[in-house]
C-alpha cells in the first residue's frame, strides 16, 4: 500500500490547475527533465531531509539537557541558557518544518513537535491550567506523550520559559514548572529521533523516496516524485505567508493581532520565519531543482533566486518585538514587503516553475484556494 500524504490537500498532478501553455507541456510529456531527476531526489533526501531532521535532534537533545540543568541548579545564567537551547530548536526545526510530508505527519508527529497556530487559545489555557495544577504525573516524558499535542510542542515549552510565572525558574529548584518543561522537551526530542531514525533506514523511506516506481510505496514514477517536492516548496512558501504573516497580520494595522505571532514571547518570530526560508532555499539549491526545468526556462530559476534573497535579508531586520514592529511605519513597511514577496514566491513556485516542468502540486496555489 502507498503511504501517499497530502499537504493540505492533495498533491497530484491537476492539468485544471496549470496555464494553458503547462497544459500542453504535460500533454506533449515536455517540460520536466527527467534525465535530472534520480540525481534530484538522492539530493533532497540525502543532503536536505535527512540532514534537516538529524540536526533538528541534535538541537533538541541540547533543549532538554539544558532544561534539566535548569532544574537541577536554577540561576538567571541557566534560565539564559535553556532559553537559548530553545531558540536554537526553533531554527532548527524552522528549517526542515517545510517538509511536511513522509514520517513527519504520522502518528501526530508534526503537532508533536508544533501545535500552533492555536486561534481560540484552546492549547495556551490547557498549559496554563497544566502548570496550575501542578500534578506531579505530568513531569515524565510518558505522560506528556500521552497528554494533547497542546501540552507537548515548541510553544508549550515557549510558555513554560517566557509566560506568566517563568521567572520561578531562575530561583525554584527541581520546581515543577522547569521539570514539566524538561519532560516537553525529552517528547520534542523522542519524536525528533523517531523521525531522523525513519528517514535513515536505508531500506525504508529514503529508499522509496529515491526510487520512484513499483518499488516504491510513495510514488509511482518521477514526475509524482517531483510533485511532492514541488508540494514542498509551494506549501512552504505558502505557509510563509498564511502562518507566519497572515495569523497576526494581513495588511491592516488597525486589525493585527500581534499576539497571534508564533514564538511572540521568546522574540523568535522572524528566525522562524526566517529558518523556513531558509529551508526552502537549501531544498531549491542543494537539490539541485532548477536542474528539471528546460534550458529556455532557467530565467524561472534566477527568479526564484532573487525573491528568496530577498526574503532572507529582510527577515532579520525586523523588530522581533511584533507589537512594537507593527506600530512603527518603517518596521511594518518590512512586513508588507514580506507579504507580497511571499506570496510571489509561492506564484514562483507553483505558476512558473511548476509550470515550466509541466507539472503541479494539486491546485492553484497563489489564489490560495
Amino acid at each position: 500500500m502507498r503511504h501517499w500524504k497530502p499537504f493540505a490537500a492533495s498533491l497530484f498532478l491537476s492539468l485544471a490547475a496549470l496555464p494553458a501553455s503547462a497544459q500542453d507541456a504535460t500533454a506533449n510529456g515536455a517540460g520536466l527533465n527527467e534525465a535530472a531527476v534520480p540525481a534530484v531526489l538522492q539530493k533532497a533526501v540525502d543532503e536536505v531531509i535527512r540532514p534537516g531532521y538529524r540536526a533538528m535532534h541534535e538541537s533538541a537533545s541540547k533543549l532538554t539537557t539544558a532544561m534539566k540543568a535548569l532544574c537541577a541548579d536554577p540561576s538567571a545564567a541557566s534560565l539564559a541558557n535553556a532559553q537559548s537551547a530553545f531558540g536554537d530548536t526553533v531554527k532548527s526545526w524552522s528549517r526542515i518544518e517545510i517538509v511536511q510530508t513522509g514520517p513527519i505527519i504520522e502518528k501526530n508527529r508534526f503537532e508533536h513537535i508544533l501545535f500552533y497556530p492555536d486561534r481560540k487559545g484552546v492549547g495556551l489555557r490547557q498549559v496554563q491550567a497544566l502548570i496550575a495544577k501542578g500534578d506531579e504525573q505530568d513531569t515524565t516524558v510518558e505522560a506528556v506523550a500521552g497528554k494533547s499535542v497542546a501540552s507537548m510542542s515548541l510553544t508549550a515549552l515557549e510558555y513554560v520559559l517566557y509566560g506568566n510565572g517563568s521567572s520561578v525558574l531562575s530561583t525554584e529548584k527541581e520546581g515543577f514548572r522547569c521539570r514539566y518543561g524538561a519532560a516537553v522537551a525529552g517528547n520534542i526530542e523522542n519524536t525528533a529521533k523517531d523521525i531522523a531514525d525513519e528517514w535513515d533506514d536505508p531500506n525504508g523511506v529514503q529508499k522509496s523516496w529515491k526510487n520512484p516506481g513499483k518499488t516504491s510505496d510513495d510514488f509511482m514514477d518521477n514526475k509524482e516524485a517531483v510533485t511532492a517536492l514541488l508540494g514542498v516548496l509551494v506549501h512552504g512558501a505558502g505557509n510563509v505567508r498564511d502562518q507566519r504573516l497572515e495569523t497576526f497580520y494581513k495588511g491592516d494595522a488597525a486589525a493585527a493581532r500581534p499576539k497571534m505571532a508564533i514564538y511572540w514571547r521568546s522574540g523568535d518570530t522572524w528566525a522562524s520565519l526566517s529558518g523556513n526560508i531558509e529551508g526552502l532555499k537549501t531544498l531549491w539549491e542543494k537539490a539541485g531543482m532548477a536542474d528539471l526545468l528546460p534550458a529556455d526556462k532557467r530565467n524561472f530559476a534566477d527568479k526564484i533566486d532573487g525573491l528568496l534573497k530577498e526574503l532572507t535579508l529582510t527577515a532579520p531586520t525586523i523588530n522581533p518585538d511584533i507589537e512594537a514592529a507593527l506600530g512603527n511605519d518603517a518596521e511594518r513597511a518590512k512586513i508588507d514587503r514580506l507579504l507580497n514577496v511571499s506570496r510571489d514566491l509561492t506564484t514562483a513556485f507553483s505558476d512558473n516553475y511548476g509550470g515550466a516542468i509541466g507539472l503541479s502540486a494539486g491546485f492553484s496555489f497563489a489564489d490560495g484556494d
